[in-house]
């Protein structure tokens, strides 16, 4: 047994010296440092934990007509590491190579049937283990699948007596051997996956850096700004060409090809065209997959990666070699992040933009009852997601601009009351992205109303009730906005809150058009429906909170 135990381990020293070199392989970690497997991926780390398993098997030390191995290793590494079907496709070519190298042998079945299972049980280590515990997992999954084989063994070889000798001299050995031989290569290949953190850690503060430098030019955008970025981003990558387009034209070439890849002419690398068509990133080894119609253009390799705002696609950004196959996972992961800072650095400079809009808007705060600050608290607002959720950013841009482009081209025409409630709706996301839970909004409207009604009437009661009713209050809340049909020629829009309620005070005010200038809101509708219509609001204070109500009547055209 001794001498078996020695045997085993110097077997095992090789197997983990040759995975040492393997996992150094430059194709080897292309692989396993990506975020999601393809299909192509899954199949070829299939065949190289498959082929651990072979090398066990043949590196084996023959006991009484059986063959004492650490064929498990490779099988059961694959399946913690890479999933279940890894594992259990490595399991099948390990164990259907074990019954074809000894057919009719004492213990083939039962080694073939255990190696198979490994792989299985190895996957399902995979869904159940995190990165810290992945070894020890291994650990101990090595050893029960040993026991289960040496159950196989005495249950399925035949003479019982020489099962009992073989599993009595491989027990202990193959054990030990495949268990740590097992969390071994896990460790050597976690390594490999430390290292993809390490390299996204240093692109991070490369793109970082990009980013302060980038930042006055996107602040202040003009023709010659996005020139100025694609300068910056080659100089600190290293690249030969950098490149930034729209959906159809080149906005900026800065490097090598500047001499046919031309800033305002029409895209003419059709790799960029399935770029913009398809929304993924494309990582290009030579100057075929590139498809440059210049005979002459020295680009060889390229990563095209998408801009976008929201999930549209706006443009790409392109960084080019000049050698073939000069992409590597450092490349595309710093392209992935310039990528997004880019999209995130266009879309803050249009804030810039409504700024703009926002000092246009306090001019008209009185007119159209805009609160300057609440544009601006939006704006932080905004900031602040961008740091930590771009996406809910995006939206909230979104939101922004349909508040402030309803309230700037507001005139006296009457407006369909589903665009008033675009513009309600927007306002709303607004608030609640800065109070959090704290506040919540039900919408009760019915569908079908074909009724125009004056701009700006429902929105300042909203704002009303949140500021005046939920944040005066307990400082949380429900607003309720409903609009129903009350004949054929009339709706009932009602806003209601549980907030602190309004005081008779101020419903006297309203009534008598006695409210301070600075508060004028629900004063301004009141005045503004009782000109239309006739019949201003009807305004309630409630057990807890306040309701606020009117009618408007289809205008006939």
């Amino acid at each position: 047994m001794v001498e078996l135990l020695r045997n085993l381990t110097n077997n095992l020293g090789y197997i983990i010296l040759i995975a040492f070199f393997v996992s150094r392989l430059g194709s080897f970690k292309k692989i396993v440092q990506k975020d999601k497997f393809k299909k192509k991926d899954l199949i070829v780390l299939s065949i190289i934990f498959g082929a651990f398993g072979i090398l066990g098997t043949y590196t084996g030390t023959e006991v009484n007509g059986a063959i004492a191995n650490t064929r498990i290793i490779g099988v059961m590494t694959g399946g913690i590491l890479c999933g279940p079907f890894v594992g259990t496709m490595a399991g099948i070519i390990a164990g259907v190579h074990r019954l074809l190298v000894d057919i009719g042998g004492i213990t083939s079945i039962p080694c073939t049937i255990t190696t198979i299972i490994s792989g299985i049980v190895a996957g399902l280590i995979y869904s159940k283990s995190n990165e810290n515990n992945k070894w020890f997992y291994g650990l101990f999954g090595g050893l029960l699948i040993e026991i289960l084989e040496m159950i196989l063994i005495l249950t399925m070889a035949h003479p019982f007596s020489n099962a009992l000798t073989i599993v009595k001299s491989i027990y202990f050995p193959m054990s030990f051997a495949n268990a740590i031989g097992i969390a071994i290569l896990i460790l050597i290949i976690q390594k490999i996956l430390k290292e993809k953190e390490e390299i996204a850690a240093k692109q991070a503060q490369i793109a970082l850096e990009i980013a302060n430098k980038t930042l006055p030019y996107f602040r202040e955008m003009n023709e010659n700004s996005l020139e100025q970025i694609c300068g910056i981003i080659r100089e600190s990558i290293n690249a030969d060409a950098v490149s930034i387009t729209n959906k159809e034209n080149i906005l900026a070439h800065v490097g090598v090809g500047a001499d046919h890849h031309i800033k305002g002419q029409k895209i003419i690398t059709e790799a960029t065209k399935k770029v913009i068509k398809g929304g993924n990133l494309l990582s290009l080894t030579n100057a075929n997959q590139i498809e440059c119609p210049n005979l002459n253009c020295s680009l060889k390799s390229a990563i095209i990666a998408p801009l976008k705002e929201g999930d549209e696609v706006i443009g790409t950004l392109k960084i080019y070699y000049c050698t073939d196959n000069a992409i590597s996972f450092r490349n595309i992961n710093l392209a992935v992040g310039l990528s997004q800072i880019i999209s995130t650095q266009l879309e803050i400079s249009k804030l810039g933009e409504l700024k703009n809009m926002a000092n246009k808007a306090e001019i008209k705060a009185l007119q159209s009852q805009i609160n300057p600050h609440f544009l601006f608290n939006a704006l932080n607002t905004i900031i602040s997601f961008i740091r930590f959720n771009p996406n809910k950013a995006r939206e909230l841009i979104i939101n922004l601009s349909t508040y402030l482009r309803y309230n700037l081209d507001i005139g006296e025409n009457h407006v369909d009351i589903y665009k008033e409630l675009e513009q309600v709706k927007a306002y709303v996301e607004i608030e609640k992205a800065r109070f959090g839970e704290k506040l919540h909004v039900v919408y009760n409207i019915e569908d079908d109303l074909d009724v125009k009604i004056p701009s700006l009437i429902i929105q300042p009661i909203v704002e009303n009730s949140i500021k005046h009713g939920i944040l005066k209050g307990k400082g949380e809340g429900t607003v309720t906005i409903e609009v129903q049909k009350v004949s054929k020629d009339n709706i009932m829009i009602t806003i209601e809150d549980d907030g602190i309620g309004i005081s008779e005070d101020i419903i006297e005010k309203v009534y008598e058009d006695k409210m301070e200038e600075n508060k004028i809101g629900i004063s301004n509708v009141h005045n503004r429906l009782k000109y239309i219509y006739g019949e201003g609001l009807k305004i309630e204070t409630l057990k807890s909170g306040t309701r606020i109500s009117f009618n408007v009547s289809k205008i006939r055209e």
